[in-house]
């Protein structure tokens, strides 16, 4: 039995290594690998891990970005270092409108909103979304004009932040606002500051990595008031079996993320986030058509 459970969390382990950086919902697929997937496991335990379990992703992002994001590199000057606290700086700023919001509305959210219906149609409405907006990017650089004097007549959402130092402190905070529609499951943490940053006119790259630092204080700092609150305050004592669980699912949504992370900017240099709407709404279908199917549609 301690094995088919440290096998289902390395399975679980995959899918939240993978789901968590491409914008196409973690809870989405979650969902789905619950109903097919279940730990044996005791309910306090399994609403720890699915959190926990997202510091491994995390320290992929800080482990590929360590040299990027340390201000204290003896690799850099001064104006680098300085340029990195204000990086840092930023994401803080940007932090400020999700913890806000997940602080006063996350448990009404989670009771209202947290149903398949409500995941499938997030799944289907940011895929259109990520459709649309990256055609409309598309039609957008076709029809920019040239010249000399095209710089005065191009809308404002053609001129896109090419690098994470140029993105302004007001861009970060709307970026950060954006994150707070995450709340509602289904839109996806990464899908929905990455759909922000086009919208407003950053660069894909700029958009992903940006959402990548974002999750940083956002995900420890989730992580850590639930593993406060576990241990401290509600006494949750792990048999080996969880412990087995809790490592094994941290641990390869570490490795898995590091590959999910370089794949995915590998990805968008050649490539849009059109793709993923695309599966976004591939995967509300199914989600819908699966839980029809099993007369569990509103569970």
């Amino acid at each position: 039995m301690e094995l088919i459970e440290l096998l289902k969390a390395l399975l679980i382990g995959i899918v939240q290594g993978i789901t968590e950086w491409l914008p196409i919902s973690s809870t989405g697929h979650m969902i789905l690998v619950d109903e097919l997937v279940t730990l044996n496991v005791s309910e306090q335990f399994l609403g720890l891990f699915l959190v926990v379990i997202q510091l491994g992703s995390i320290m992929a992002v800080l482990v590929l970005y360590f040299h990027r994001l340390n201000p204290f590199s003896p690799r850099k000057d001064r104006p680098q270092k300085r340029a990195t606290l204000t990086l840092w700086l930023k994401v803080i700023v940007a932090c400020v409108p999700a913890a806000v919001v997940g602080l006063l509305w996350d448990s009404w959210v989670e009771e209202h909103f947290y149903n398949v219906v409500v995941v499938a149609s997030a799944l289907v409405l940011y895929g259109i979304a990520f459709i649309v907006i990256e055609r409309l990017k598309r039609s957008t650089s076709r029809t920019q004009p040239r010249g000399k004097h095209a710089a005065h007549r191009l809308p404002v959402a053609a001129d896109p932040t090419q690098e994470l130092a140029d993105l302004s402190f007001p861009r970060a905070l709307a970026i950060g606002a954006f994150q707070c529609l995450a709340l509602i499951p289904g839109t996806s943490r990464s899908g929905s500051t990455i759909l922000g940053g086009l919208i407003l006119g950053v660069s894909r790259q700029v958009a992903a990595e940006f959402s990548f630092f974002l999750a940083i204080p956002v995900m420890f700092g989730w992580s850590g008031l639930r593993a406060v609150k576990a241990f401290l305050i509600d006494k949750l004592t792990l048999t080996g079996t969880e412990w087995g669980v809790l490592v094994v699912g941290v641990i390869v949504a570490f490795i898995v993320s590091v590959f999910a992370i370089r794949f995915l900017m590998g990805f968008i240099k050649k490539h849009s986030f059109e793709v993923f709407g695309w599966y976004r709404i591939a995967l509300g279908v199914l989600v819908l058509g699966f839980f029809a199917l099993t007369g569990s549609l509103l569970g």
